[in-house]
């Protein structure tokens, strides 16, 4: 028990234990959050459009729902081949290289696609291309920290995900005073200015680990580690959750509650920031008390919440009440999560395990909206979704506290055998 209250230390880090963090590493940990928040903007505009395509362009429940669904799932998968890449050539080349790709949907989003489904699902295609930065921030930043900040700096860069906060409160807010062009131009501009300043200001790591096998093998040896897919179940839950509901909360205030278009997002926004928050605080609870305790405390807070909110109660206070915990719990679930990551996988794997990761957080944010918005087309209730999420909550919840307790426990075992070997062996040789 006493390895979920103090950190491992990886064998594998690149940072000596207690060693002090550097003002370049918060530096680089700064450009690296601002990056990942301006390439979430980017990946979540179409959300907050969403109720206004459904009416302008006649979609049904579920299509509203795909529309907004298509830059997640292909975010998510992304995430595998730029986390593989990054751990081969490092963030300074590919944060460039993810947020000068972006700005091309974008461009074709707010000039000419945004005039009938079929052109929408093709930019939001590709605009999920920017949801793929998450891939190249956590192994850049988990390369800067000692392992016992990592909980902490993961945390912090975890933040950027309030980019979705940003084009929730400005989108709807520049196409009425303007038109549908503006925010998608200006998301442009700020991508290429941080595309040009990343590719000016940003370096790796000194010392950092550099892959030398082919890019399959390593995936292969990523598939083959426990973390990968114990991480992997988690993030879908705590991050697929808070994507699922960054994305549909418009919808589904608006729809459930009859609130206006604006209305709905600005109250999405607070869900987003308040995620956002919990965040590096989820990291830095999980450096002191471990991830285990965090993410099973986290757990227990959404399946409450979800069940609460099945019954559709009155949104002030209890609704208000329901959401604002479970986006609590979902931040620092979140993060927690990636604290596990920079626990126990060796250190040139994470961009590899952070790709797995990051997509099935992705991806377990793609399933609800769909199956929320063909639920409600069929029943008119959103009362089935949410309780099918507090079941999931609740399967995380008893995975947490007996897989995945057992992993970091023997991880804690295999530390202790190792140094204790490594004792021997230096006295020996004394």
């Amino acid at each position: 028990m006493d390895n979920m209250v103090q950190p491992l230390k990886s064998q594998n880090a690149g940072s000596p234990s207690g060693a002090p963090v550097s003002g370049r590493a918060w530096l680089m940990l700064a450009l690296a959050t601002v990056g990942f928040a301006v390439n979430f903007w980017a990946w979540a505009l179409l959300s907050p459009l969403g109720p206004r395509f459904k009416d302008s362009l006649g979609l049904s429940s579920f299509q509203q729902s795909l529309l907004v669904a298509v830059p997640v799932v292909v975010g998510s998968l992304g995430r595998i081949p730029v986390g593989a890449l990054t751990d081969r050539f490092g963030g300074r080349v590919m944060f460039p290289i993810v947020s000068a790709a972006a700005i091309v949907p974008v461009l074709y989003l707010g000039l000419a696609g945004h005039s009938s489904l079929a052109a929408l699902l093709v930019g939001g295609f590709f605009l999920g291309i920017g949801g793929t930065a998450f891939a190249v921030g956590v192994p850049f930043v988990n390369a800067w920290f000692p392992p016992e900040r990592r909980g902490l700096a993961i945390g912090v860069f975890g933040a950027g995900m309030g980019g979705t906060a940003i084009s929730a409160l400005t989108t709807v807010k520049l196409v009425d005073a303007h038109s549908m062009q503006t925010p998608f131009l200006i998301t442009a501009a700020v991508l290429a200015v941080y595309a040009v300043a990343a590719a000016l200001l940003l370096r790796d790591a000194p010392g950092r680990t550099v892959p030398t096998e082919p890019l399959a093998r390593r995936l292969a040896a990523t598939a083959r580690l426990g973390i990968t897919w114990q991480a992997a179940a988690l993030y879908a839950v705590a991050f697929g959750g808070y994507v699922a509901f960054s994305v549909y909360l418009p919808t589904y205030l608006k729809t459930g509650y009859g609130l206006t278009q604006a209305d709905a997002a600005n109250r999405m926004a607070g869900f987003v920031l308040l995620a956002v928050a919990m965040r590096p605080i989820g990291g830095w609870l999980s450096d002191r008390v471990g991830p285990v305790r965090v993410l099973a405390g986290s757990l227990a807070v959404v399946v409450a919440g979800a069940l609460v909110q099945s019954f559709t109660p009155p949104l002030a206070p209890v609704g208000t009440i329901a959401f604002l915990a479970m986006a609590a719990a979902l931040g620092a679930g979140s993060g927690a999560t990636f604290a596990l990551v920079a626990l126990l996988t060796p250190a040139s794997q994470v961009g590899s395990v952070t790709g797995v990761v990051g997509a099935a957080g992705g991806l377990g944010g793609f399933l609800p909206p769909l199956v929320m918005g063909s639920l409600y087309g069929e029943y008119g209730t959103y009362a089935a979704g949410l309780a099918l999420l507090a079941v999931v909550a609740a399967a995380a919840l008893v995975y947490t506290l007996t897989g995945v307790r057992a992993a970091v426990e023997g991880g804690g075992r295999k530390q202790r055998t190792g140094r204790r070997s490594g004792h021997r062996t230096a006295r020996t040789t004394a």
